[in-house]
C-alpha cells in the first residue's frame, strides 16, 4: 500500500541539509530524467500494458484533494504540457485510495478504497502503546474496486470487512496478488481477474504487501516485516489488533506464485520495500534506507535473486521509491522528492533505463 505519509514524516522531521549521499556516485542507469507531476505527493506509478499510460495516486491540493486519490496519465501529454497538465481522475474523490494497477486491455484500473464506508479522509489515531513510532493505518474499511477510465466503478472485487488493497495484476493478465487481514494477518492473497478462486500464499506471521509478478508470471516479489522476538511479536499483534503497522524494519522476499520456494533476498536491516522485479526476472530494484545513518534517506538499489550484486541505482534527493519498469524495459519510472524547490513535494519521474 502506499504509505507516502509515513516516509514524509521521516523526511521532514530532519533538515534537508543532513541528507546522507556520495556525490561522486552517478545515476548511470537512467537518462533522460523527465518530471511528470508537479505538486503534492504522488506515488506508486504503475504501467498500463501498452506503456502509454500511468496510473497513480495524488493528494495534490491543486486538484482541489485533501488525501489520496486515483488518477491515469497519459505520459506523452505529461511530458509535453508539463505542470498545466491534469491528468484523469479515475477513483471517486471520497475517502482515501491506493495501489492502482491496470487490468489487460487498459480499458480498466483497479484500485483499493473506503469510499463505501468513509466519505471523507480517514485519521491516523496513534494509541499510546505506540507513541514516538512510524505506523501505517491498516483501514479495515478497504476493499478493491475496478473502475472504467471515466471515472465509473464497474466492479467490486473483495467485500469483506478488513483490510484488502495493494492489488497488482500479472504480466500474463490472468491473476491478481494483493494483501489481506481475512485470515487474521497482513497475508498475500491470489485471485483470478475476476475475483475468483481466492488462494492464500503467505502464512508467516508479520506483514507482507507490496507484491509484485515476475515477468514470466511465475513468481511474487514483496516486502514483509517478520517480528523474531517475544518482544516484537507481542507489539506486532497489539498493533494489528489496532489496525496499525510498524513498518521500520522490513527485508524482501521472492516466493513461487503458489507460495512454495519462499526466500528472503535482502539482509540489510532497516526499511526494504517497493520492490519490482527486473525485465530479466533476474533482478529486482527497490528502495531502502539501510545506508542512511539517521534513517530517512531512501535510495534506489538492484540486487540479483540470489542475493549478490546489490547496486545503488539513484543518488539524488533523500526519498526515490515505487521504481516500475515499462512492459518494454526501456523505461523506469518511479517517485522523488528531487527537484521539489525546498517543498515537501513527492513527485513523478520517468527515465530511460541504460544497462
Amino acid at each position: 500500500m502506499y504509505k507516502l505519509i509515513f516516509f514524509l514524516f521521516l523526511f521532514v522531521s530532519f533538515s534537508i541539509k543532513a541528507q546522507t549521499q556520495d556525490s561522486t556516485k552517478k545515476e548511470s542507469h537512467l537518462k533522460n530524467i523527465t518530471q511528470l507531476t508537479f505538486g503534492g505527493d504522488n506515488a506508486e506509478a504503475y504501467f498500463s500494458f501498452d506503456g502509454k499510460f500511468l496510473s497513480f495516486q495524488s493528494n495534490n491540493p491543486a486538484w482541489g484533494l485533501k488525501c489520496d486519490q486515483i488518477y491515469s496519465m497519459n505520459i506523452k501529454r505529461a511530458k509535453k504540457e508539463t505542470d498545466k497538465y491534469k491528468p484523469n481522475l479515475i477513483s471517486t474523490g471520497k475517502g482515501r485510495t491506493t495501489c492502482s494497477y491496470y487490468l489487460p486491455g487498459d480499458k480498466k484500473i483497479l484500485f483499493a478504497s473506503v469510499h463505501h464506508y468513509i466519505d471523507s479522509c480517514p485519521t491516523l489515531v496513534i494509541p499510546d502503546i505506540a507513541k514516538n513510532k512510524y505506523l501505517w493505518g491498516i483501514n479495515p474499511e478497504y476493499d478493491i474496486f475496478v473502475s472504467d477510465l471515466k471515472g465509473q466503478i464497474v466492479q467490486q472485487l473483495t467485500d469483506s470487512f478488513g483490510y484488502d488493497a495493494e492489488a497488482t495484476v500479472s504480466s500474463k493478465g490472468d491473476k491478481i496478488v494483493f494483501t489481506s487481514t481475512r485470515s487474521g494477518d497482513l497475508e498475500l492473497w491470489i485471485m483470478n481477474i475476476d475475483g475468483s478462486g481466492l488462494k492464500q500464499i503467505t502464512t508467516g506471521l508479520g506483514y507482507d504487501g507490496g507484491a509484485f509478478f515476475s515477468p514470466d508470471g511465475t513468481k511474487i516479489v514483496f516486502r514483509s516485516s517478520r517480528p523474531q522476538t517475544e518482544a516484537e511479536i507481542k507489539e506486532y499483534k497489539e498493533l494489528l489488533a489496532l489496525g496499525l503497522v510498524a513498518p521500520t524494519n522490513m527485508e524482501i522476499y521472492v516466493c513461487d506464485t503458489n507460495g512454495q520456494n519462499l526466500k528472503q533476498i535482502t539482509h540489510l536491516g532497516k526499511a526494504n520495500w517497493a520492490p519490482y522485479f527486473h525485465p530479466s526476472g533476474n533482478k529486482i530494484i527497490f528502495s531502502s534506507n539501510y545506508a542512511s545513518t539517521r534513517g530517512y534517506a531512501f535510495q534506489l538499489y538492484m540486487i540479483n535473486l540470489d542475493g549478490t550484486g546489490l547496486t545503488q541505482i539513484t543518488t539524488e534527493s533523500n526519498f526515490n521509491a515505487f521504481p516500475m519498469f515499462s512492459p518494454d524495459g526501456k523505461k523506469l519510472v518511479f517517485s522523488s522528492n528531487r527537484n521539489n524547490g525546498g517543498t515537501r513535494d513527492t513527485n513523478l519521474f520517468i527515465a530511460d533505463w541504460i544497462e
